[in-house]
Formats: structure tokens, C-alpha cells, sequence
């Protein structure tokens, strides 16, 4: 296992109140966490390793600007043709007993994947992947799965593809703070895009996203740069601490520091839960986490 350091991240604006309230009327049992897949898309570029960012309305668990990703569904449980390592490997890497709960991480990654990118890791056999999911007809696919008036199961078996669960990575699993009103149970997983393929906006509720450079966001960390681009009243002004939540933050840390796509997906993770705690340090409300260094033997500087 990697040396775990301690971290302090900034307290995201929108936890700020949920945060005083757990504090003043004392701590009480949280919430329940809802169960939720996220999928890190990530591509080789000349400035480095590239991940799909995109906006989130509202007040996400995951971040105001997070990877695809949401809760889970009642229909990830449903029959769906199956390629590549089975649930029962799933279960093993993501360090659970319970394979039924890894299948429906697995199928609702890729299902979101989809909804939020038309990126779809699927394909009629093991060889190939599905192409140009970018036309209109792809388009209102994902819109009429985005609001359930088709199931995700039904998309695939309309036109004959298994999901590719051979192009999974499983990554890590954060929980959401305990004073958190809003609580994610969230696995990460990685991927890369499939060839003929290009991450999209969902017509319907799509606001911003877009490729972004793991090492430029890293180094412009402490500007307003990504959240004045992005030009939300939540986003501007406000540096990548406040946009993201840690665990994103330290998987973009870990990308600017790899060396590429399979440097990154290569790197052996153990089964980990990681969640943040609610400390305060000189006056200031703050979040630790104990997370794997990014570098080894490279000291982490406290944000």
C-alpha cells in the first residue's frame, strides 16, 4: 500500500452551511450515501495526459465540476449482454463480497459514461467497439436514457452490442463527507475513448465540458482560470479546490504525474475507502483526507 499522508483541501462553498450546522447542533448519524459510478476519460496529448471535465447543476456530491459520472438505477440491475471480466472478478478488484453490488457499479459507469459523453464502451464482440456514437440518432438515445424513457439495456439489445466491461479500469472509491446533506458512495473507474468515438454534450442538460490538460489544471490550481472559462455563477472567480471535490483534485494530481494513458491505468491501487473529514485548522473549517502520496518520497503541501 502507498504512504498515506494527511491532506487539507478547502471547504467547497456549497458544504460551507451543512458543515457549521454538523458542528453547532452536535455530530449526528449521516445521511445515507447513494451509490454512484464515476468514469475518468482519459487520452494521450503532446502537453501530457487529457481528462473530460464537465459541469455540474445544482449541488453535486461529485463536484461542481466533476468526470461522468451519477447514481446508481434501479435498471443497472437488469439482463444485459455481457463481454470481458465477469462481476465475480469485479467484486475481487473492488475489494467487495458482494458481486451483485460491483455488476451494478459496472453497468451504471458505462451507462453514465454514456448519458453524460455519448462515449459508449460497448461493442458486438470483444474485438470491436461500437463507432460515430455522435449522430442524432445516438443523440436521442442517450436523452431518452438520461430521463428514463428507455433503459440503457434496451439501447444495447436493440442493436445487438454487449457492454465491454474489458474496457474498465477500477480506480478508487470515495465516500462523501459525514455532514454532507447530499452523501455519494462513489467507484471511479478509467478509460479510454474507443476509436471513431468523441465525448459530447447531452443536448438536454449539457452546460460546459470539454477535454482539460491533468498538468496545466495542476499548475493553475490556485487561479480562477478553469472556473472563469467555464462561466457559471458558481464557477467564476473561484480557484480548483472549490470546484472539485478532493477526490477528483487527487486523481488529476495523479494524472499530471503519470506518464501518459498506460502509465496511468497500469499503476496498482489496492481497495481503499477514502473519505474526508471535517477539521479545523486556525480558525478555518477545512477537509482531511489520508490519501496516497502523489509522488513517493515527494512531501505534499497542505491546501
Amino acid at each position: 500500500m502507498p504512504q498515506l499522508a494527511r491532506r487539507l483541501f478547502v471547504l467547497p462553498p456549497d458544504l460551507e452551511g451543512a458543515a457549521q450546522s454538523w458542528l453547532e447542533h452536535g455530530e449526528r448519524t449521516p445521511r445515507a450515501a447513494r451509490l454512484a459510478s464515476s468514469v475518468v476519460l482519459l487520452r494521450d496529448a503532446p502537453t501530457g495526459l487529457e481528462t473530460w471535465l464537465g459541469y455540474r447543476p445544482g449541488s453535486s456530491p461529485l463536484g461542481v465540476l466533476a468526470f461522468p459520472g451519477g447514481s446508481l438505477e434501479a435498471s443497472d440491475d437488469d439482463a444485459v449482454s455481457w463481454l470481458g471480466p465477469s462481476p465475480q472478478h469485479w467484486a475481487e478488484q473492488m475489494g467487495t463480497d458482494d458481486v451483485g453490488l460491483a455488476r451494478r457499479h459496472v453497468v451504471g459507469a458505462i451507462r453514465e459514461l454514456f448519458e453524460e459523453t455519448g462515449v459508449l464502451l460497448a461493442g458486438p464482440d470483444l474485438s470491436t467497439t461500437v463507432e460515430a456514437t455522435s449522430t442524432p440518432e445516438w443523440m436521442r438515445a442517450r436523452i431518452a436514457v438520461a430521463e428514463q424513457e428507455k433503459s440503457f439495456t434496451d439501447v444495447l439489445a436493440k442493436r445487438g452490442l454487449s457492454i465491454r466491461t474489458d474496457l474498465l479500469k477500477p480506480l478508487v472509491n470515495w465516500l462523501s463527507p459525514d455532514f454532507a446533506h447530499r452523501r455519494f458512495n462513489t467507484r471511479y473507474f478509467a478509460a479510454t475513448v474507443p476509436v471513431n468515438q468523441q465525448p459530447t454534450l447531452l443536448e438536454s442538460k449539457g452546460v460546459w465540458g470539454r477535454w482539460v490538460c491533468a498538468s496545466k489544471v495542476i499548475a493553475e490550481r490556485d487561479t480562477t482560470a478553469l472556473g472563469d472559462e467555464v462561466g457559471q455563477e458558481n464557477t467564476v472567480g473561484l480557484t480548483l479546490g472549490r470546484l472539485l471535490v478532493p477526490g477528483s483534485e487527487i486523481m488529476l494530481e495523479k494524472m499530471a504525474a503519470a506518464n501518459g494513458c498506460i502509465a496511468y491505468l497500469s499503476y496498482k491501487r489496492k481497495a481503499h475507502v477514502y473519505q474526508p473529514k471535517l477539521v479545523e485548522e486556525g480558525g478555518k473549517l477545512m477537509l482531511e483526507v489520508e490519501a496516497a502520496k502523489t509522488v513517493a518520497g515527494e512531501p505534499q503541501r497542505e491546501r
